[in-house]
């Protein structure tokens, strides 16, 4: 695949990601370079243009954008204690590129109507912390639309026959970027406030029925890859233990926090 302009922003971006996910301090302001690195992109006059940003006649309700970018970043922004204007506007974006399903998509095909998952999640985790912090309603109400992506396919299932719609969304992975899983989508419906929906019933009971005899909880796919160089979509970083028997101290955290939320601890 042809390295494009995105690309070279993408290790700020996940480093900056990985850092609030892991809880680092807020209110550092040495993270301040870091943080505008990936908004240069973000801001950039060819990231709003095609084939970053479409629209296809007919569908103007359907804005074609990779929404986990903003997503990503204005939560890392507000995780991290060192949002700002700039930060809003990523949220303003997400509000105006939601599709009528309460999604978002990047597909460039006409016949692509559905909202992805992919690029849902970061979205939605972003205005439920927004409409936390802020006490935003639309935020909440733009939050509560991103949800139902995911509540109406109890989280890993399609609509029209149950069926599961990537097996890949059954592993458990960590740092949670890409690409979705139960353990992330069941750690955002708690964050947002939707874990005690009894469509999340199924997940829960899958992470649930995944828990090792010590009490963790394995790490089943790896997002990250050893390498001299960076690497799309991946991190530098070793994060543990791999494998279904072995239990990973990342994901063990991350499925207590989903458990403890759903009164399953």
């Amino acid at each position: 695949m042809p390295v494009h302009a995105y690309q070279k922003w993408q290790g700020p971006l996940w480093t900056f990601v990985c850092l609030a996910e892991i809880g680092h301090r807020k209110g550092d302001r040495s993270l301040l370079a870091l943080r505008n690195q990936f908004r240069e992109w973000l801001f950039a006059e060819r990231h709003m243009q095609p084939p970053h940003s479409l629209l296809i006649p007919g569908q103007e309700d359907r804005f074609r954008r990779c929404a986990c970018q903003e997503g990503f970043q204005a939560w890392s922004e507000m995780r991290l204690g060192i949002a700002d204007e700039t930060t809003e506007e990523l949220i303003q974006r997400l509000k105006r590129w939601q599709w009528p399903d309460g999604g978002w998509n990047c597909d460039k095909r006409p016949e692509a109507r559905t909202s992805s998952f992919m690029e849902t999640l970061a979205p939605l985790r972003a205005l439920a912390l927004h409409a936390r912090i802020t006490g935003s309603s639309s935020s909440r109400t733009a939050a509560r639309r991103a949800a139902e992506v995911f509540l109406q396919r109890r989280l890993y299932r399609r609509r029209r026959d149950g069926a599961v719609i990537n097996p890949r969304f059954l592993l458990l992975s960590f740092p949670h970027f890409w690409p979705y899983d139960i353990l992330f989508g069941l750690q955002v419906m708690a964050e947002a406030g939707f874990i005690g929906d009894p469509r999340c019933s199924d997940a829960l009971d899958l992470l649930e029925g995944k828990r090792l005899r010590d009490g963790g909880w394995p790490l089943e796919q790896k997002v990250w890859k050893a390498a001299d160089s960076f690497v799309s979509r991946g991190t530098f970083y070793d994060w543990g233990p791999a494998g279904r028997s072995r239990s990973n101290p990342w994901v063990t955290a991350a499925a207590r926090f989903v458990m403890e939320a759903a009164g399953r601890a």
